[in-house]
């Protein structure tokens, strides 16, 4: 008996508390999550993906084949114009080099005696002991002799040429950033000079090449500003400049896109040749907008939560205070949805992100939902004009709603992927913000 009272008392105790809990909580939990309208900057941008390099870049190579005998340069080294960076060994080409003094010698003899000969063949012919024929001959063997001597000239300037080309030099002022080859490694130029420095001549003024779609660069501009990061200072936002769009078209899987060069200053040298650049261009802007979170723009109740109470006028509650509160108005048609995104029809281009990452505007129609007070969780659909998105926020224009009145931007109970819900919650005022 005693048992069963303590039970009773136990399981008594156990209701009383969470009547408590549930009272203390304040009810069932709210249906919808929401997001409270504001003003700020919208910026409309173009987004795409570039890579760093210097502004002049010189691969260094070599014009003859060898052995490399010396280094004078390595990875970041800082070089002048005419500073020798490696040798080759000399060797073979100051053997070719004696051996053409030597052809070039044994050529001045052969003229020096053809010149003899010429000569004594002339006296003869003037005694008229020698035929007209071998006085031709003769004035032949020295021409020929004459330019042998020419000929040796010039293959000995050859290979005294090819001789000075087994020291290397820089042909500018710069930075080393690529060394491909090592001492007592042999360069083989048989068909085209092999690369053995690059050199970076000015780090501190760089350059951003990136490719934009063909949807968007008809809103780039020479002269535009734009903004980019990298991995390596994820915090940082480095500024440039357009400065040359080429007309060079480029087709990656079916999409046409143009090159796009950024100038870019790096004054502390903290940008390095080969970082893939994050890069957003700035293309239009609306400042101090009445904005709203694109979630609240893709959401689409059920029709069942849809508000149907008598109208009142064209978008005006009883009390002429707005569709947000009040006495609501009817609720007219249910906006037509596009398939592939769940979004009223014309939402999406404002409140998704063009082709090529960018973000679109102009004028389009577009729906946000507010609850009815005392409607038992209804909701009153009101249609507003959208002008350009930043990705996260898009510009609105609206004579029912005003800064700071409440939207829906999805179901407070929606897991990420169910339509009407926003993946990872909702937005300021309402839980995360959208993307």
């Amino acid at each position: 008996m005693k048992k069963t009272v303590v039970v009773l008392i136990v399981l008594l105790l156990a209701g009383a508390g969470g009547y408590a809990f549930f009272r203390k909580e304040g009810g069932p939990a709210p249906k919808y999550r929401k997001a409270k309208l504001d003003r700020g900057d919208v910026v409309a941008t173009v987004s795409a993906t570039g890579t760093l390099s210097a502004v002049t870049t010189v691969n260094v190579g070599s014009q003859v084949s060898g052995i490399i005998a010396k280094l004078h340069a390595d990875f970041n080294s800082a070089v002048k114009k005419g500073q020798l960076l490696a040798e080759l060994d000399p060797t073979p080409f100051l053997q070719t080099v004696d051996q053409r003094r030597a052809d070039l010698e044994k050529s001045k003899v052969e003229l020096r005696n053809a010149e003899i000969s010429l000569t004594r063949a002339k006296n003869l012919f003037k005694q008229q002991l020698l035929a007209a024929s071998d006085l031709d001959a003769a004035q032949t063997n020295r021409d020929a002799a004459a330019a042998s001597v020419e000929q040796s000239q010039a293959a000995l300037r050859q290979a005294e040429t090819n001789l000075s080309y087994t020291r290397i030099t820089s042909p500018i002022d710069g930075v080393v950033v690529t060394r491909s080859y090592d001492v007592g490694q042999t360069v083989a130029a048989s068909f085209q000079a092999p690369v053995l420095f690059s050199i970076a001549q000015d780090l501190t003024k760089m350059q951003v090449l990136t490719n934009i779609d063909e949807a968007d660069v008809g809103r780039i501009q020479n002269g535009q500003v734009a903004n980019f990061t990298v991995d390596a200072f994820p915090d940082s936002t480095f500024k440039g400049s357009v400065s040359q769009i080429r007309l060079s078209p480029q087709i990656v899987q079916n999409v046409v896109t143009y090159p796009v060069m950024l100038d870019v200053p790096n004054p502390d040298l903290r940008l390095k040749p080969g970082m893939t650049a994050n890069v957003l261009v700035p293309v239009d802007s609306r400042p101090n907008a009445l904005r709203a979170p694109n979630a609240a723009l893709r959401f689409k109740p059920d029709p069942a939560d849809l508000w149907s109470g008598p109208a009142k006028g064209s978008g005006q509650a009883a009390d002429g205070k707005g569709g947000a509160s009040g006495t609501p108005d009817a609720a007219p048609a249910s906006p037509k949805v596009s398939p592939d995104s769940g979004a009223p029809a014309g939402a999406r281009a404002a409140g998704g992100r063009g082709p090529g990452g960018s973000s679109r505007g102009g004028a389009h129609a577009g729906t946000l939902y507010v609850e009815v007070p005392g409607s038992n969780g209804k909701l009153k659909p009101v249609t507003v004009k959208t002008a350009l998105t930043d990705g996260n926020f898009t510009a609105i224009e609206s004579r029912d709603l005003k800064d700071g009145e409440e939207i829906v931007v999805g179901l407070a109970t929606a897991r990420a992927g169910v339509p009407g819900g926003t993946p990872g919650g909702g937005s300021p005022g309402g839980g995360r913000r959208p993307f």
